[in-house]
């Protein structure tokens, strides 16, 4: 802790947080100090298939972060490319160029948008016809036979009490 009368001054300089001299401050005046957020490396995400992936996880658990690729795709993206299992920050751009090529390939994965949209069309093509299932996701109940007297939270929301559903006291 610095002395009662000596004011430390922070400032800026680039990324990086570096302290001034201390110098001494009037009697009067009162003393102010201030601190400095703890220092972080800022890196940009490596941006592949159109998502921010984050820097310090794992590429393959990264690569889930992309709507479409999960744990057992990112495995197999991981040897078509032959990229080695190390964290983001550490890929060469080199081989984030050879993931983003290996994504970016139409005719073999559906990722992102392109999927979001084709789930969304079979969902309102189901409801158009009118099918068992269509109705289902239109009554937003589970369409694949789960029971939903007590459970089916995620479908239906959060419970709604009905009046007069209450049990009424017994009389003793």
């Amino acid at each position: 802790r610095p002395p009662p009368r000596v004011q430390r001054v922070m400032f800026a300089c680039g990324a990086k947080l570096r302290a001034a001299v201390a110098r001494p401050v009037a009697p009067a005046a009162r003393t102010v100090q201030l601190r400095a957020a703890p220092r972080r490396d800022v890196a940009v995400c490596a941006r592949v298939a159109g998502v921010d992936i984050p820097n310090n996880k794992r590429v393959e658990v990264a690569l889930t972060y992309i709507y479409g690729v999960g744990p057992t795709k990112s495995k197999q993206i991981l040897e078509l490319t032959g990229v080695e299992n190390k964290r983001v920050r550490e890929l060469s751009e080199d081989e984030l160029t050879l993931l983003r090529n290996e994504l970016s390939e139409k005719d073999k994965y559906m990722l992102e948008g392109d999927l979001r949209r084709t789930r969304l069309t079979n969902i309102k093509r189901l409801v158009d016809i009118q099918c068992y299932r269509g109705k289902r996701h239109q009554a937003s109940l589970p369409c694949r036979g789960q029971k939903t007297k007590t459970n089916a939270r995620q479908r239906k929301g959060k419970k709604v009490a009905i009046a007069g559903k209450k049990k009424a006291p017994t009389a003793r």
